[in-house]
């Protein structure tokens, strides 16, 4: 079942999940929460020349994501056919206790434009950011005719949130849960 949004800013008010800073009401509609884009990106060297081969024994995502370069910025552009991972400022827990679990979805204006999101990876698992909330890591691809700018702190996705059946003898704790999301020192501005 989909919460709405009295009932997601119920789970606030109760602690069974945490959105910090907690989002203003206009962020909120029928069924979702509005999140922003924070400063910080992460894109792959270009061209990169790269291969890379995830079937392979061995394979780490965690190794092959050292060669991003990792940039902090107020805005960045995003030219058409081009991928690039960004944080949302928000950071997020969603104790396994709680029943919860939640799907992050594009904003359909940007859509519109040709901005997808995420790939293939919108849950955000119960257990989430526990025991430190995290900011959600966005896969963001310009499918689009145009080069678009994207400025840290505009609304880029919002948050579905579902109850689960009961809490998960395994609750996440995967990549995302001890991944450092902050830019090396230097980075760069676009």
């Amino acid at each position: 079942m989909i919460l709405t949004d009295k009932e997601i800013q119920e789970a606030l008010d109760k602690g069974l999940l945490i959105i910090k800073p907690r989002p203003t009401k206009e962020a909120f509609s029928s069924t979702t929460v509005d999140l922003r884009l924070a400063r910080v990106f992460a894109e792959w060297p270009s061209p990169s020349g790269l291969i890379i081969r995830p079937g392979e024994d061995g394979y780490s995502y965690n190794e092959v994501s050292k060669l991003q370069k990792k940039i902090k910025a107020d805005q960045y552009t995003l030219p058409r056919n081009s991928l690039v991972l960004g944080w949302t400022e928000e950071v997020i827990s969603i104790p396994a206790a709680a029943q919860l679990g939640a799907r992050v979805e594009g904003k359909s204006s940007l859509a519109r434009l040709g901005l997808c999101i995420h790939m293939t990876a919108p849950t955000v698992h119960s257990g989430f950011g526990t025991p430190k909330p995290r900011p959600i890591q966005l896969e963001m691809v310009n499918f689009g005719p145009n080069t678009l700018i994207l400025d840290a702190g505009m609304l880029i996705c919002q948050l579905v949130f579902e109850r689960t059946g009961g809490a998960p003898d395994n609750p996440y704790d995967g990549t995302l849960n001890r991944l450092n999301p902050n830019p090396a020192r230097g980075a760069r501005k676009r």
